[in-house]
């Protein structure tokens, strides 16, 4: 250990020094960082403000433009920058993006064009920044020297294909984080807009009571919620605002729900027994997947079991049998 760190040119002070430091930079960013990030639901409804005014912006543009018979103030100023830039010389839009794409962004929570030209500026710059970082780290810094030259550029491609891959794959993780929210959720607020409707409350009024509410157990499905208040404020069609919440959520149990709502704008059904039977069948589908989750830990339990617990409970027994013999010895 100390031929290694005269070899590095460090001292053992030195490197305990540098250690003593980490630690420190580590506690006080472990005690400051959630002081100094705010009250989130505070933050999220902030933005869905902002996305109603947006919205209300938009539906005053579209009025007037109609009128003059064009569409062009519809489209969102996605403003000036360098990933404005890239994605419009490059034509990224009609390269990478789609319907789906556009979709599996709402689901996660990034809405607008200023998202989707991120998105795309960042599968487009990854690869070569991976790309460059691992043919520096290779060739420049002589790391895996003795392999093959051909192995190293299989690396720096594998690291450009990844790179390529990782918006995706970061965009994956962010919406299936927000549905295992708005999943848990979902069957209280259905618990609170059934206690609404059945008082008289206006279906409006209901969803914007439990918007409020419910920010405390879930902030993606306070915000969703939010978005369906004010599109039912904004839209002339009732049940766009509906088919739009199953879209962005993503969620059989909020998609049954939407559907009772539009039949019930449609046709006049009661709503209030629809929304109790959905309500216990939404936590039905919550315990038979905590059910699942619980019966699936004994064999995600038998690897650590093995490599970790056994050999510190052969240790302890077989130890101090293994220690009276070498005494013996």
């Amino acid at each position: 250990m100390n031929n290694f760190l005269e070899w590095l040119g460090l001292s053992q002070s030195l490197l305990l020094s540098i250690l003593v430091a980490v630690a420190v930079f580590t506690t006080f960013m472990t005690i400051a960082l959630p002081i100094l990030s705010g009250n989130e639901f505070k933050n999220r409804m902030k933005a869905v403000a902002l996305e109603r005014d947006q919205m209300r912006a938009r539906e005053r543009a579209r009025l007037s433009i109609e009128r003059e018979r064009s569409r062009g103030g519809l489209r969102q100023d996605a403003g000036k920058g360098l990933a404005v830039t890239v994605v419009n010389k490059l034509n990224l839009r009609h390269l990478l993006a789609d319907d789906k794409t556009v979709r599996k962004l709402k689901v996660a929570g990034l809405r607008g064009q200023r998202q989707l030209t991120i998105f795309l500026f960042l599968r487009a710059a990854l690869p070569g920044v991976l790309f460059a970082v691992t043919l520096l780290y290779l060739l420049g810094l002589g790391f895996l020297a003795d392999k093959p030259l051909s192995l190293r550029l299989l690396i720096c491609l594998g690291a450009a294909l990844f790179g390529f891959y990782l918006p995706n794959i970061y965009v994956s993780n962010l919406a299936q984080k927000r549905r295992q929210s708005i999943q848990r959720a979902w069957p209280d607020a259905l618990d609170l807009l059934l206690i609404c409707v059945e008082s008289g409350v206006s279906i409006e009024a209901a969803f914007r009571r439990v918007a409020d509410e419910i920010g405390i157990q879930s902030v993606p499905l306070a915000e969703e919620l939010a978005l369906l208040c004010a599109e039912l404020s904004f839209l002339s069609d009732r049940r766009a605002a509906f088919t739009n919440l199953s879209e962005r959520t993503d969620q059989e149990g909020i998609q049954a729900v939407t559907t009772a709502l539009i039949q019930a704008e449609k046709y006049g059904t009661p709503l209030s027994q629809a929304i109790r039977v959905l309500a216990q069948e939404n936590r039905d589908m919550r315990m038979n997947a905590a059910e699942k989750k619980a019966a699936s830990l004994p064999p995600k339990l038998t690897v650590p079991m093995i490599v970790f617990f056994l050999p510190v409970l052969f240790a302890v027994i077989i130890g101090p049998a293994l220690i009276q013999i070498m005494h013996l010895g």
